[in-house]
């Protein structure tokens, strides 16, 4: 039976395989935490780009206080594995996962949630006054900076939310939230920086106002890969939220250059010969997302174009090697986090040689 094992060199994987440069990848972490963590601000790495319990506990050992992930399913699976001080990042809107999310703090009691609405507050609250649970779960207001996608607006719309979550008796307000998302891949640093401070000052300015009303907030939450130094540089800011990083993509690399290296990529093999300068490898859509544009082949003398579910092509110019039936090659996504949940291991290898094999542990879980 097929079974990859630490210390097989790479040529003993089947194809298409996700890879990690190991030198690469602890190069990456090294640069992020010896930037950010001398700035005193928390680094809460977000496990919806790796979905891997081994790299939380990478990241954890790193330095990192806590993690975030996006839905309830992520956080059940990465605290069976022991972590408890664990963030929801996304609302949590609907019975079932208000349910899910009661018996996760039933026995996780430093799971922290986001609210964005009157509607989800309530919600929560209901459900834990049901429970028997008396200690209230840790809220976050989401605030929305500029990218439009989740949170309340800011002003008195989020004064009133937090007026809201004060009077339920099952929550404690504890914080902000505010994901610039709109802002990580502006091209240019100080194009984006600039834009980065203006979603700053959105949430910065609404933690004083609601200080200034009474309220607690010990915790303002932010950032991404391409956003963190930024953000870590505003007065107010407590906690960074980057997850790319660790494997970027090339949509991060286009955008912020090369602090960061390219440590993942997909093993693919050449499994037919298309014309004179041109093949076709056996990775396509079920491999490689597409909705940042396509992926790019490490050896950058050739382009790649999508062939559908199952393949791709390669093509090159005149006087460029010729790529034969049965030769592989290294595709960098373009897009890591869907790319990540479409493969169900990581092989990490060093020089070539297989040296782990971590499990997509949260593969799929987007509830």
């Amino acid at each position: 039976m097929y079974q990859p094992t630490v210390g097989q060199p790479l040529s003993g994987l089947d194809t298409p395989s996700m890879i990690v440069d190991l030198d690469l990848m602890e190069a990456n972490i090294k640069t992020l935490f010896d930037t950010l963590l001398p700035t005193g601000r928390n680094i809460r790495p977000h496990l919806k780009t790796t979905k891997s319990v081994a790299l939380a506990r990478k990241l954890e050992a790193a330095g990192a206080k806590g993690c975030c992930v996006a839905k309830v399913s992520e956080a059940e699976v990465v605290a069976r594995a022991g972590f408890d001080d664990i963030l929801i990042t996304s609302p949590i809107i609907g019975k079932l996962k208000v349910e899910r999310l009661v018996e996760l703090f039933r026995h996780h009691r430093r799971i922290r949630v986001a609210v964005d609405s009157d509607v989800g507050a309530t919600a929560i609250d209901a459900a834990l006054a049901g429970s028997g649970i008396e200690e209230p779960i840790s809220v976050l207001i989401d605030l929305d900076v500029g990218l439009h996608r989740t949170g309340v607006k800011p002003g008195r719309p989020a004064l009133d939310l937090a007026h809201h979550v004060q009077r339920l008796p099952h929550l404690r307000l504890i914080g902000l939230q505010g994901y610039e998302g709109h802002v990580q891949h502006v091209w240019g640093h100080e194009d984006r920086k600039a834009q980065c401070l203006e979603s700053m000052k959105i949430l910065t300015d609404t933690a004083s106002a609601l200080r200034a009303e009474g309220f607690t907030i010990d915790v303002v939450t932010t950032g991404g890969t391409g956003t963190a130094e930024t953000c870590a540089s505003v007065p107010g800011v407590t906690e960074l939220q980057p997850g790319s990083f660790i494997f970027m993509d090339t949509d991060y690399r286009n955008a912020i250059g090369a602090a960061y290296a390219n440590s993942l990529t997909l093993l693919a093999t050449v499994i037919s010969k298309q014309g004179e300068r041109q093949v076709t490898i056996d990775a396509g859509l079920k491999s490689l997302t597409t909705d940042s544009g396509l992926a790019e082949c490490r050896d950058a003398r050739y382009a790649h174009r999508n062939l559908g579910d199952e393949q791709g092509s390669l093509s090159w110019e005149e006087g460029t090697p010729e790529l034969r039936i049965g030769d592989r090659v290294e595709m960098v996504p373009s897009h890591i986090d869907p790319t990540v949940n479409l493969h169900d291991f990581y092989y990490a290898h060093r020089k070539g040689v297989i040296e782990e094999i971590w499990k997509v542990d949260s593969r799929g879980k987007v509830q």
